[in-house]
């Protein structure tokens, strides 16, 4: 489908668009005005006056767009290092700017901010053809409902530590009041499921199923996707081993979520929003929430293309592409490139023994750097900056803590690795079925 087809197809739909996100813009104007707050309410009449001009020229058939240099910038730019160095530095800003970030104006303009892309990208074809897939159109949902909710929790948050900070009791106790299941709790309940079967219908009636031909197995889909909620998964078994990624990182995650309360003994912030006295809870939650799942998601979602290959969200999906692939493990780099030398390999008809000894010579380098990580820095960190935990949460409480989270953190470090310097496994041993 050319550029000018999808414009054509997209002129009403976009006009609908940014009409609502002007009268969104109006509501929080008008809000604003009759609060009193006449230089706020300014600005968002601003932004509903250039949303309204969106409109107009989107229903005459010309919809405003991204130029072309900025989406080959972005096409350029768009990488899964870049990805996720982006997603730490949201995350860096989010603990740090929180104060700032919670203020209704703020998330607002990030709001309009997030609609004014999302519509000037709707004209690109290759743009529309990936988001406004009926398996997609969820996940952007998602997206900006993920926003919301991370926002308000954060407002939520905030507010409830200045009034700590204040002496004041948090919000959540002026709701304290118990009311009754009938009618209150069943006359909302009942609302929202009207609400959320009007929603469903109307989904079905405006966007087809995504159904395809039966299957065929001599016909392989490129690619090949699972299901949005398992291309965090999908995405692991590009850089680890289908055992690891499939097994042993979910049943840490399980092990990990089930062990917080016995491993955290922090009392205060039970019941109530609170980030100032959860400092290290919050901060590895949306760590390992955001930047260990919901990226990949994303990631596999938009960015990969056939042959699993990475794309921009502007560039065409060429099956006949091959990203260079560079595999080397870290022995090959300490033998070949730093000795000069071959990698050791076990001989055949020697004894097991030899065998075995042979190999892990292979493999040393990596067995030290692994040996360092898990065993000296859970050490290095308790004398350091972890000094405080090992004291309140005992040595075994602290070591299980550690332990974890390096483990989460392992992950992200291993894929920078296979990202930067190539390097596919840390620790390989193809003869006994086990790498890392």
């Amino acid at each position: 489908m050319s550029v000018t087809d999808v414009v054509t197809n997209m002129a009403g739909p976009l006009g609908g668009y940014h009409l609502a996100a002007a009268l969104l813009n109006g509501v929080a104007a008008w809000r604003y005005w009759t609060s009193r707050r006449r230089a706020s309410a300014a600005v968002w009449m601003l932004a509903a006056g250039a949303f309204a001009a969106a409109a107009a020229r989107s229903f005459r058939g010309h919809p405003p767009g991204l130029p072309e240099w900025l989406k080959s910038a972005i096409d350029a730019a768009a990488g899964p290092v870049t990805l996720s160095l982006a997603s730490l530095a949201f995350l860096a800003l989010l603990f740090l700017g929180r104060s700032w970030l919670a203020r209704p104006q703020v998330a607002l303009a990030g709001f309009n901010l997030g609609l004014a892309f999302f519509g000037c990208s709707l004209p690109d074809a290759e743009f529309a053809a990936v988001v406004l897939k009926p398996d997609n159109v969820a996940i952007v949902a998602m997206v900006f409902l993920l926003g919301y909710f991370l926002w308000l929790g954060t407002a939520q948050a905030v507010e409830n530590d200045r009034r700590l900070a204040r002496g004041l009791p948090p919000r959540e106790k002026d709701f304290s009041e118990t009311t009754l299941v009938w009618p209150d709790l069943v006359y909302i309940e009942l609302i929202a499921m009207v609400a959320g079967t009007a929603v469903l219908v109307a989904w079905a009636l405006v966007l087809p199923a995504p159904l395809e031909q039966p299957a065929n197995p001599v016909v392989t889909p490129n690619p090949a996707k699972a299901p949005w909620y398992f291309l965090g998964l999908q995405e692991l078994l590009v850089y680890f081993d289908p055992w690891l990624a499939g097994v042993m990182v979910p049943a840490l995650i399980i092990v990990g979520l089930a062990a917080i309360p016995y491993l955290d003994p922090n009392p205060k912030g039970s019941g109530y929003y609170t980030i100032a006295q959860r400092k290290f809870a919050w901060a590895v939650f949306l760590f390992g929430f955001l930047q260990l799942w919901i990226l990949w998601i994303l990631i596999g979602t938009f960015f990969r293309g056939p042959n699993w290959s990475f794309f921009g969200p502007y560039e065409p999906r060429d099956p006949h592409r091959l990203a260079a692939a560079r595999n080397i493990r870290l022995c090959e780099y300490f033998w070949v490139f730093l000795l000069g030398r071959e990698v050791p390999a076990a001989d055949p008809a020697a004894g097991w023994l030899a065998r075995t000894a042979t190999l892990l010579l292979r493999e040393w380098v990596g067995i030290a750097w692994l040996g360092l990580y898990f065993g000296g820095l859970p050490i290095l960190l308790g004398r350091t900056i972890f000094g405080d935990f090992r004291r309140r949460m005992g040595r075994w409480r602290y070591y299980a803590m550690v332990l974890l989270l390096l483990m989460m953190l392992a992950l992200p470090l291993k894929m920078f690795l296979r990202w930067t310097a190539g390097v596919s496994y840390i620790v390989s041993f193809p003869e006994w079925q086990l790498s890392f």
